[in-house]
């Protein structure tokens, strides 16, 4: 595969001139994590919407203390700074899945699946990921949303590391090599326009129930440390994910304590 182009911020910039989410772009050739960049804009109200990216990161995190792998100029690792949101940071990972999932289709056409309540998946491998981050200042509850999608990796990267799920790449997905700045102007409308339609929580939800890797399926789920199975029958936005348990009863999982195991057929 060929070596991969820088990021361009003017590009970014032009293309959101006209918008709140990347209108303001910041890039960093290498940084530990763009999450920690974004909240240090919080104390400044003209931060809202600025959007962070980085290069290569070399802390990058996931959900539930796990590492984000990524290798320089390959991937898309941006983050999001929202100030002063009267909503959850569910909905608010809702609604960031369901605009990867969208923009990728736009941009090259693959069908991606949600795995809730954090990952993308194609063909049942890892495409991306998403850590949305809460912090109230001055009775404010601000939000950092940080997206991490695999844009040029070969399929030897993958290789070399230990993975929850396997993994793969856009370019492995689609034998072409990834304008990732394209990429990144897409992804960024895609999320202003469903961050704009969340405002009514039955609008994601029916949206991500159409591109959910869970629903109607039975699956196995860790809460608490203690294992559940059943049949996923929704989300509710602020409490997690609905199963109608094998015991007879529905139960709603929490994302924060919850993993899912297993998914059967």
């Amino acid at each position: 595969m060929n070596n991969d182009f820088p990021l361009n911020v003017d590009r970014i910039e032009d293309a959101r001139a006209n918008a709140l989410i990347g209108r303001k772009v910041v890039l960093f050739k290498s940084t530990a994590s763009t999450n920690d960049i974004a909240w240090e804009y919080a104390a400044n109200p003209s931060g809202h919407g600025l959007c962070v990216l980085a290069e290569s990161q070399y802390k990058g995190r996931g959900r539930r203390g796990r590492i984000w792998h990524s290798s320089p100029a390959q991937s898309i690792l941006v983050s999001i700074l929202l100030l002063n949101q009267p909503t959850q940071a569910e909905l608010l990972t809702l609604t960031a899945a369901v605009a990867i999932t969208e923009a990728i289709q736009m941009f090259c056409g693959l069908g991606c699946r949600i795995k809730w309540p954090n990952d993308i998946l194609v063909n049942g491998k890892k495409l991306a990921g998403i850590l949305v981050e809460k912090k109230t200042i001055r009775q404010q509850r601000h939000f950092v949303v940080g997206i991490g999608i695999n844009g040029n990796q070969p399929a030897e990267f993958f290789q070399g590391h230990d993975l929850n799920l396997p993994a793969t790449s856009l370019a492995i997905e689609t034998g072409q090599h990834i304008d990732r700045t394209e990429l990144v102007c897409i992804l960024l409308a895609m999320f202003e326009e469903w961050l704009h339609k969340s405002r009514d929580s039955r609008t994601i939800i029916a949206r991500w129930q159409q591109q959910s890797d869970l629903l109607g399926r039975h699956i196995i789920v860790e809460s608490d440390n203690r294992q559940y199975s059943g049949f996923c029958r929704g989300i509710d936005p602020a409490e997690g994910l609905i199963v109608h348990l094998d015991s007879g009863t529905v139960q709603i999982f929490s994302a924060k304590q919850t993993s899912i195991i297993k998914v059967e057929a």
